[in-house]
């Protein structure tokens, strides 16, 4: 009874301190139980439980007509659970009421007028939404690339551009000129693909669609040849093996320049990827669903919504969404795969997830090498470290020339190697990677950290680590590892500064907190070191070796000798 008194008063707090209740309505007519289910969903929604939220705000729905913040929330949450038709006809039905006056709105009914061909009303919605502009960075960039694209659906021109957001910029140009078939279209996607600026790989895409769109398949094919399987994304590795399988028709079929949804489908989707890329999977995953509702035929979208619940631990949405993929695109079949083993390795363990993944595998013909390499990090991250040579080496065997794929798998199986205490075969191997790609900051770390423990040629190692650094100085494994090296030459006073900056960049690693809990002890700051070693303790993925020690340490402390 007292939980839930406290609860009330916290909802009371809430609902007063905030924009909670429309200007046309008093605290008095609210009914209490539509409050309750309100607020519960507020809580789940807070929480990222939306199916939950969703299903409290259905249960609370008088309030839609009453209470500004209920309607947001309401309709967020409908495109949160792909019922974007729904939340669309919710706000087009409240379209001449004061709570509807909110950015998300006009987006939908942008996105409404755009699915219908009505480019004057889409241009009107989008006028209005541009009073929300300065609230969010984002908002102006949408509004004013929405703004751009619909003026050249409408009038078949390119509006001068007044606002400059950079490869933004050049992407809408790009796909702008697309629409209007203009000769110069194939230069403009080829000036966004070479821009050193980022990486702007995915829309060798859609330069290969529109070539294909224009019969050029000679060409496509050419570009698709200059592809790898194992450094290519998960789009490109599948866009080569159409090409190689002549599977010509499927790129219209997902898309195509022609469209005017297929294009701002796309850029919804770069939205939501620029919102993932900062962990906001709330907003990347409305965006996301915006997307596929104006272009459903490009499922393969939907990978990036299956990324998002994963790192949202949202795991039986997760399987939901994969049922899409299936083994006629292979590649995203095998991201299936992929994806379901990790959660069985999340729910069950590693063995099973493991199990899953082999069985899998075992099933495919003739695989490709990125399902080899794929399987091979499996097993390298389960620690079943022969197995994951012999795939790394039948991938080695297969290359041809000193490649940058080539050196990656030379570290990774020299790692393996390491791991199972055959030095000779793994200073050999990483060695040999480093003669390909000499300032490889990660392979001189490996390299140089498996001296060090050793005690083998320090000088060399110490040489290394600083090369390392001087390539990735804010890397946190690297600055792990010189704090580490200093400590081993009980240089305990430098070896803290860097240990100090990796554990603040790194703090949930259970490595670090170790290291520098023992050097915290070195210093005769004990009590400090047993708070960082208790960290381990509850980290969720340390080693069983590392807190075996650690609780070792938690009683005796390290020797000083």
């Amino acid at each position: 009874m007292f939980n839930k008194l406290i609860k009330l008063i916290a909802v009371l707090i809430l609902f007063y301190q905030t924009a909670a209740y429309s200007k046309s309505a008093s605290f008095n007519d609210f009914n209490s139980r539509d409050l309750t289910n309100y607020f519960s969903g507020i809580i789940a929604y807070e929480n990222r439980e939306n199916t939950d939220a969703l299903k409290f705000f259905n249960a609370s729905k008088v309030l839609i007509n009453r209470h500004d913040s209920y309607l947001k929330r309401y309709v967020n949450s409908l495109v949160l659970e792909n019922k974007v038709a729904q939340a669309i006809n919710i706000i087009k039905n409240k379209s001449n009421k004061d709570n509807t006056d909110f950015f998300n709105a006009y987006i939908l009914l942008v996105i409404d007028s755009l699915k219908r061909n009505d480019f004057v009303k889409a241009d009107k919605y989008l006028t209005q939404s541009l009073k929300f502009q300065d609230q969010r960075r984002f908002n102006l960039v949408i509004s004013e690339t929405l703004r751009q694209y619909i003026y050249t659906f409408k009038n078949k021109k390119i509006l001068s551009n007044k606002q400059n957001f950079g490869n933004l910029s050049l992407i809408s140009q790009s796909f702008q000129r697309c629409y209007l078939q203009q000769k110069n279209t194939g230069s403009f996607f080829l000036n966004l693909i070479n821009n050193q600026q980022g990486d702007y790989s995915r829309y060798i895409f859609f330069y290969i669609n529109y070539l294909v769109e224009n019969k050029k398949i000679e060409e496509a094919k050419s570009v698709g040849n200059q592809l790898e399987y194992i450094s290519s994304t998960l789009l490109l590795s599948q866009t080569k093996s159409w090409l190689d399988k002549n599977k010509i028709k499927k790129f219209n079929k997902i898309f195509s320049c022609n469209n005017h949804n297929d294009i701002i489908s796309e850029f919804l989707f770069l939205i939501s990827n620029l919102y993932s890329s900062q962990d906001d999977f709330e907003k990347s995953n409305f965006y996301l669903n915006l997307s596929n509702y104006l272009n459903p035929k490009f499922k393969f979208n939907l990978s990036l919504v299956a990324e998002n619940f994963y790192l949202n631990k949202e795991y039986n949405k997760v399987k939901k969404i994969l049922k899409n993929f299936d083994k006629d695109d292979e590649f995203y079949y095998w991201f299936r795969v992929k994806k379901e083993a990790q959660i069985i390795i999340k729910e069950q363990g590693y063995e099973e997830g493991i199990d899953f993944i082999s069985s899998k595998f075992n099933n495919i013909n003739d695989p490709n090498l990125r399902m080899v390499f794929d399987i091979a990090n499996f097993y390298k991250n389960s620690k079943k470290y022969e197995k994951a040579i012999s795939y790394y080496t039948q991938i080695i065997s297969d290359l041809e020339g000193d490649t940058d794929i080539k050196s990656d798998l030379l570290y990774r199986r020299g790692g393996s190697y390491e791991r199972l205490g055959n030095y000779e075969k793994a200073d050999e191997d990483m060695l040999n990677s480093l003669k390909i790609n000499p300032d490889d900051a990660y392979v001189l770390n490996y390299l140089a950290y498996s001296w060090l423990e050793r005690d083998y040629k320090i000088d060399e190692a110490f040489q290394m680590l600083e090369k390392a650094y001087s390539e990735k100085s804010n890397d946190p494994y690297i600055i792990d590892s010189i704090g580490w090296a200093y400590y081993l030459i009980d240089n305990y006073v430098e070896a803290e500064k860097y240990l100090k900056r990796a554990v603040e960049l790194m703090p949930e690693d259970p490595t670090v907190n170790d290291h520098y809990g023992d050097i915290l002890w070195k210093l005769n700051r004990k009590i400090q070191a047993r708070y960082f070693w208790n960290n381990v303790l509850s980290i969720e993925d340390a080693d069983e070796d590392i807190i075996k020690n650690i609780n070792i340490k938690m009683i005796e402390g390290i020797s000083n000798s």
